[in-house]
């Protein structure tokens, strides 16, 4: 299997950005790569693109990236799970917080925290790891002028693909963490959860709401990366005042953070009414998801909506940035914007 990816990555249109001829080559020295757009933090010696210890690395900036993440916010997704389920009692974000202080403590604030971290980070060895894998594969598929012009479609197949996989690991941990989160003296952890829930309904206890997990991660995932990656591109063409091989890794690395807020706001919209659902769905026990939607009604899916594009905007960011932070560190291949291929330059006359 590996193998096969290694072949076609290197044969992906995607592979020239990452060779270290190319990206150690001068800005304006004739080569491949268009000036302005080579990055020096690509040039590895020892991570080839398209290898295995490239997607395993990029695995790991997963892991790292939304396995922090999350876990930093659990604050917040405590209180938003919490007006999801319950507005009644819940009014706003500010007196959610009030409240919960209030009944729970300081430690209240952080119910939850384990399986938000074991879940996320399982999620994002899958969602990154992946992402990277089906891009290589889908582009080889299509050739290098059609992974070029059908670049989005590219970016929002391969996210979806990633992210089916992605949220078969996240299930029983969403599911665990929304019991503590918002069924008071259910259980405070998660080696109580996990236990208790196996014994009231079996496996599925785990995976009931997996049907719209995908129905919440899958539109988010999809927004996230094709948004991000066309939000670099269009900052780098239209807003950077200098090209990108100009910029220093910290003002990538700042280019970067923009593009993932961006990106964020937009996922957090588009996935927001399948995620009170999943929030619903995991507290009511017996409940199916359409009985959960009957339930809330339209206006009913979209409590909580201002604190979920706060804290998505933030980690979406934080994520890409971490993410790229960690390539970085690790000399993984970063690509840069994609360029037009000079054989469609040469069809459509393009100088």
């Amino acid at each position: 299997m590996f193998s096969a990816l290694m072949d076609a990555a290197r044969n992906s249109p995607f592979k020239t950005p990452f060779t270290k001829a190319q990206c150690d080559a001068p800005a304006g020295s004739a080569g491949p790569l268009v000036r302005g757009r080579t990055i020096a933090a690509a040039a590895s010696e020892e991570v080839e693109f398209g290898s295995t210890k490239f997607f395993l690395l990029c695995g790991v900036g997963g892991i790292i990236s939304c396995g922090s993440t999350h876990t930093f916010v659990v604050p917040l997704d405590l209180v938003k799970c919490r007006l999801q389920v319950d507005q009644a009692k819940y009014k706003n974000v500010f007196h959610g917080f009030k409240l919960t202080l209030a009944e729970d403590g300081a430690k209240g604030l952080v119910k939850g925290w384990a399986p938000t971290f074991f879940g996320y980070s399982a999620q994002g060895a899958f969602k990154f790891g992946l992402y990277e894998v089906f891009k290589v594969q889908y582009a080889n598929m299509l050739g290098e002028e059609n992974a070029y012009l059908y670049r989005t479609w590219l970016y929002l197949g391969a996210s979806a693909s990633a992210e089916f996989f992605a949220d078969m690991a996240l299930s029983p941990f969403e599911a665990a963490k929304v019991k503590i989160q918002t069924t008071p003296g259910y259980a405070n952890t998660l080696r109580e959860a996990f236990p208790k829930m196996m014994g009231e309904e079996g496996v599925m206890a785990f995976y009931k709401g997996l049907v719209p997990l995908w129905c919440r991660q899958i539109p988010y995932t999809m927004m996230k990366f094709a948004c991000f990656e066309k939000t670099v591109e269009l900052l780098y063409a239209y807003v950077v005042p200098k090209p990108r091989d100009q910029c220093s890794k910290g003002e990538q690395l700042l280019v970067t953070f923009a593009a993932g807020y961006i990106a964020g706001v937009f996922c957090a919209i588009v996935s927001h009414p399948a995620d009170v659902v999943v929030s619903k769905l995991n507290q009511a026990k017996g409940s199916s998801a359409i009985d959960v939607a009957k339930q809330l009604g339209f206006m009913g899916m979209w409590n909580g909506l201002m604190p979920r594009i706060i804290m998505i905007g933030t980690l979406t960011a934080l994520q890409w940035f971490i993410y790229d932070g960690v390539k970085v560190a690790l000399n993984i291949p970063r690509p840069p914007p994609p360029e037009m291929p000079e054989s469609l330059k040469k069809k459509l006359g393009v100088q």
